[in-house]
């Protein structure tokens, strides 16, 4: 069957076309779809294989993928791909900083979104960590707003310019940041500092949460610092890309002199 490709949602339609794309590259693809009845061995192939690459996997009435297909035939699957190319997470620490002593010399920045949920959101907070010299992006593989059409627009082209790295468990890579000689400081609405306060001339991993719930608890348990920034309004929170922002700017102050 031909890879047919709905433009405007990078939709792959079609067994041997999704399969493929699991198959060549996993990280490219934000989630798969497979109708919830019928199917036979073909599709629990591709589910078996899309939950062994780790992929989010949703079953969905044949209806809808009929909606999404828009006449094409998808033959009881789809996939959405993501129109800019996921890296891997240890690509990404290496070509940055290689050893822990280049880390400490360059003192990087690395931003980790913590299960962000619009997609509005997470294109505006890649435009904002390109703009601020942000060195590269860690975003986990399930419960993460896809990096979509809406996305990419909100981004302004910028997710382009900058690393995504994309990972099955970001506790484990915060972890492996810290081995690396980052420090990692979390967003958090109580916590040990004010962003003004804090001293951001080091390598830094920056952790932002998502839109409602902040950082999950044991994320935020293995921050080395809870960063809050303070309000002087009656407002309770910022939005997560607003806060993003500020701690991104803040941190690379002393990069630019600041």
């Amino acid at each position: 069957m031909a890879d047919h490709r709905n433009e405007e949602a990078s939709l792959l339609l079609g067994r041997n076309p999704v399969r493929e794309a699991i198959e060549r590259s996993p990280r490219n693809i934000e989630k798969v779809m497979i109708q919830q009845e019928g199917g036979g061995q073909d599709l629990a192939d591709i589910r078996r294989l899309a939950s062994d690459a780790g992929l989010q996997v949703q079953f969905v009435p044949e209806g809808r993928l009929n909606q999404l297909a828009r006449g094409l035939n998808h033959q009881g699957v789809a996939a959405y791909a993501a129109p800019v190319a996921y890296v891997d997470v240890n690509e990404m620490l290496e070509s940055i900083a290689p050893t822990r002593e280049d880390v400490t010399k360059r003192k990087p920045r690395i931003l980790v979104l913590d299960e962000i949920q619009d997609p509005f959101n997470f294109g505006a907070i890649l435009r904002t960590a390109v703009a601020s010299g942000t060195d590269g992006v860690i975003v986990p593989q399930r419960n993460m707003a896809p990096l979509n059409a809406a996305a990419m627009k909100a981004s302004a082209g910028t997710a382009n310019r900058i690393a995504i790295a994309r990972v099955a468990n970001v506790g484990d890579t915060i972890y492996q940041l810290k081995e690396r000689g980052y420090w990692v400081a979390g967003a958090a609405a109580s916590g040990d500092v004010s962003v003004w306060d804090m001293d951001w001339d080091r390598p830094v991993a920056v952790v932002i949460g998502s839109e409602g719930k902040g950082i999950r608890h044991r994320i935020l348990t293995e921050c080395d610092y809870r960063v809050t920034i303070p309000m002087a309004g009656p407002a309770e929170s910022l939005n997560a890309s607003v806060a993003a922002g500020i701690l991104l700017f803040a941190a690379g102050r002393h990069r630019s002199g600041a």
